[in-house]
């Protein structure tokens, strides 16, 4: 048996990445290739995919019995990214190629039947485990060559095709593939402004404080009044994302397997799922390879539930873990998966199927049960957990004709606020690894920081049983997210307002 030879590459378990050596020998006996060390179905294959590749590239797969181990034998591995380092293991324990070329270089990508090398999901977070092993060389996909280049101070290499992996490991330069030609079919949107929504002052507000202090929102109201069109606007409110930020929202993607071209997004993330979703696309879900779903497409960014009354149950009550943790983990047999859950949610419902209930001057054709059935679909802990619940009404003729005479504000300058009451609480934050209201848990804010004036409104309504202890936690931060915009610290008239926005009522909710 010749010297076994080794190549490198990545087993992903949802963001988490572990290095794993590909062990190939080539021995005496029949010839065949044995796989070896917990393989799944499309990792198993691949030794079909790499011995024709091979074969279409002119290549000779060793006529003798091939053995690949991977290694540690007991992680289970997924995927077919690893056909690159096995084809390059072979290659070399065959004496086709250097030997000393795999020495601390990752492979990653899939192996057609021709020899083209096709895009894998998951490039970016396998890179950033690879990097934290010192591994400082990868070849890669060419298509995804620009997305493992965000890997800082890794080497990158992109190849097209099996030819050009031979040509690399044997040293000889390969030109950089051309560019895939941009579409230019698919019109660019027009960004949504907050101009556009015409009155609807109350849901602005809310919309504002919600995005200053990175707070849960539930609009509701009858069909038409702009609950949707407030929800698609808060990403515009929001600030840039910082560089951390950005690598985990595109190690996410990566994984479910979107392109990200050759830079980090800058934006937030918006999600809004189809009602009919399932609990496996909200939370994740996949037998062997686990995929993320909806909330963690939506990390560092928004999560918007239209019609949340119309999602299942089971659905929405799955939310309850990740809104409280920031991260969901999803188990299965051969282990758990865990991934980031870092999410504003947005919900948005009608009062009644028809929609009109409660509605002055409209006829609603809901019999009382049905309304009642219909509102319990959102279950009294998941509205716990929502810190603004905002009732948004038709507008009158008055109001309408006056928000006609007057210049709606837009996104921009409701932006630069949030920017600052931001700055504010960052500053104030400093040092305790949070860096907005909504983040901030109920010890700290009790004992840490400053009770406000006010604070005795909401023992009286602790008592009462208006608000449970996790509402008096929430007033406080909407209160101090109100300070932040205002530029002052909390008075009472902010816990009033706060205690408004936390249980819906109409009085109350702007503050001058």
């Amino acid at each position: 048996m010749s010297t076994p030879a080794t190549a490198r590459s990545v087993a992903l378990n949802g963001l988490e990445g572990s290095p794993v050596e590909i062990e190939v020998a080539v021995g005496a006996g029949l010839p065949r290739t044995v796989l070896v060390g917990l393989p799944d179905t499309s990792l198993y294959e691949a030794r079909d995919r790499c011995r024709a590749a091979v074969a279409s590239c002119g290549l000779r797969w060793p006529d003798a019995l091939v053995t690949i181990n991977l290694t540690p034998a007991t992680l289970p591995k997924a995927g077919s990214h690893y056909d690159l380092g096995i084809v390059a293991a072979v290659l070399a324990a065959a004496d086709l190629v250097p030997r000393e070329r795999l020495a601390g270089t990752v492979f990653m990508g899939e192996l057609g039947l021709d020899g083209r090398v096709r895009p894998v999901r998951g490039i970016l977070p396998g890179l950033l485990a690879a990097h934290r092993q010192n591994l400082t060389r990868c070849i890669v996909p060419a298509a995804q060559a620009g997305e493992a280049r965000l890997v800082a101070g890794m080497a990158v290499q992109g190849v097209s095709r099996l030819q050009d992996l031979v040509e690399l490991l044997h040293g000889r330069p390969v030109p950089d593939p051309l560019p895939e030609p941009a579409s230019g079919s698919d019109p660019v949107p027009a960004s949504a402004d907050l101009s556009d929504i015409v009155g609807q002052i109350d849901g602005k507000w809310a919309l504002e404080v919600a995005a200053a202090g990175r707070h849960h929102l539930f609009l509701h109201g009858p069909p038409g009044v702009g609950k949707t069109m407030l929800a698609e606007r808060l990403p515009g409110l929001l600030p840039d994302l910082s560089v951390t930020e950005a690598l985990d929202v595109a190690a996410v993607a990566s994984l479910a397997g979107h392109d990200l071209a050759d830079q980090l997004p800058t934006r937030p993330p918006y999600a809004d799922p189809h009602h009919t979703a399932s609990v496996a696309s909200l939370v994740g879900g996949g037998a062997r390879f686990v995929r993320p779903g909806a909330i963690s497409l939506a990390h560092r960014g928004v999560l918007f539930l239209d019609e949340a009354a119309e999602f299942s149950p089971r659905a929405l009550e799955a939310l309850r873990r990740p809104l409280e943790l920031r991260k969901v983990t999803i188990s299965r047999s051969s282990g758990a998966v865990e991934f980031p859950s870092d999410f504003q949610l947005v919900l948005a419902a009608n009062p009644c199927p028809c929609g009109l209930a409660g509605t002055p001057g409209a006829n609603c054709t809901c019999p009382p049960h049905t309304v009642r059935r219909y509102r319990d679909r959102i279950s009294g802990p998941i509205l716990d957990r929502i810190d603004i619940q905002q009732n948004l009404a038709p507008m009158s003729r008055a109001s309408l004709r006056l928000a006609a005479r007057t210049p709606a504000e837009g996104s921009d300058r409701v932006a630069q606020r949030v920017a600052a009451a931001r700055e504010r609480s960052g500053a104030r934050l400093q040092g305790t690894g949070w860096t907005t209201n909504g983040e901030v848990p109920g010890p700290y804010l009790r004992k840490s920081l400053p009770l406000p004036d006010g604070f005795d409104l909401l023992e009286t309504a602790l008592g009462r049983g208006l608000l449970t202890l996790r509402g008096v936690d929430k007033c406080l931060r909407l209160a101090w997210t109100i300070a932040d915009l205002q530029g002052r610290s909390p008075r009472a008239d902010d816990v009033r307002a706060a205690v408004g926005m936390r249980r819906g009522d109409s009085e109350g909710v702007k503050v001058a």
